[in-house]
């Protein structure tokens, strides 16, 4: 089942963007395509970001406006579904006369929030891409075989199961093995290539970095960071790893002991993870999980352009949620 569709594909992107939909990686994935679409026309095209309950609407219309010399420019609004009246009317006051050479990009979550902008921004004729969160099994496995077709190569059904029980539900996590299995194994993916990689790299992924961290072992979280940062796992997959660790330990902690079975369509997550942090939340205390959430949440950011140093970003992230974990 395809999750990311568009209203149009053809031509150049249109100056009014709508993304809607609660799959971070995927609304990501989405402008930065539109980016590159973009300055495969004009290289020098700027790109500027705004979480809409941030940006004031005077502010939105300056950027908004046509420079001196006319330079491109994509504004994006993230977190749309925020948007108060008075930017809802700025918004509706710029649509209806569109600077040359801008595109406004609103990332929106889905849902009734905020509704109103999507509603205006349609009634515009924005160009919509969805982006849904993708929560069964079935739909990570077409995730993934796009993702291997879309790096230009093909995967068994074995081979293609193998690897979502490794990776897990992270599409970062699993968008970023596909592609490197394509490129290891000349782009034809067989089981015994997937079970040969996940050998070789389990040491140095970012899921082997957050298991450490939140089980309180310092020495191996900083070794599996610095492997991982050696061996080129990006700093956004690293980051989302420990944050997706917390939260889930957090929403299992919150669910009680229940049968894990039970729990994996309340919780949307397959049994075997909520298993796995069952056996590790018991050693935290909800203050302590509290603690770790603030400190991936700052890592996202900062691995994200807030940060001048994102790999030592991680490390302050890796030694805060390890310190949550040990301090009683």
């Amino acid at each position: 089942m395809r999750r990311v569709s568009r209203t149009r594909d053809a031509g150049p992107p249109a100056p009014l963007q709508l993304v809607v939909g609660d799959e971070e990686f995927l609304a990501e994935r989405a402008v930065s395509e539109l980016v590159r679409r973009i300055r495969q026309d004009d290289p020098e095209v700027e790109l500027r970001r705004f979480r809409t309950s941030e940006v004031a609407p005077g502010e939105l219309a300056g950027h908004l406006s046509p420079s001196l010399f006319a330079e491109s420019r994509v504004i994006v609004l993230t977190h749309a579904q925020d948007t108060t009246k008075d930017m809802l009317a700025a918004i509706a006051g710029y649509i209806k006369d569109p600077a040359p050479g801008i595109v406004l990009v609103a990332l929106h979550a889905g849902g009734a929030k905020g509704k109103a902008l999507v509603d205006l921004l349609k009634k515009a004729g924005a160009q919509v891409t969805t982006c849904n969160r993708i929560t069964r099994a079935d739909e990570r496995s077409d995730f993934v075989h796009a993702e291997v077709r879309r790096n230009g190569g093909s995967i068994t059904p074995g081979a293609l199961a193998v690897l979502v029980e490794a990776v897990g539900s992270d599409l970062r996590e699993l968008a970023s093995a596909a592609g490197q299995l394509v490129a290891d194994t000349g782009g034809k993916i067989d089981e015994a290539g997937v079970r040969r990689y996940h050998r070789g790299r389990a040491e140095s992924s970012g899921f082997a970095v957050a298991d450490a961290a939140v089980a309180g072992d310092r020495r191996g979280a900083l070794e599996a960071l610095r492997w991982a940062l050696v061996l080129g796992v990006p700093h956004v997959l690293i980051a989302d790893a420990l944050a997706d660790s917390v939260r889930t330990l957090a929403k299992v902690g919150s669910a009680g002991r229940g049968d894990p079975n039970r729990l994996a369509g309340e919780l949307g997550m397959p049994p075997w993870k909520i298993r796995k942090a069952q056996g590790v939340v018991r050693q935290w205390r909800p203050e302590q999980l509290a603690v770790a959430i603030a400190a991936t949440a700052r890592v996202n950011a900062d691995v994200k352009g807030v940060a001048a140093d994102p790999a030592y970003a991680l490390e302050r992230a890796v030694l805060a949620v390890v310190e949550a974990r040990v301090e009683r």
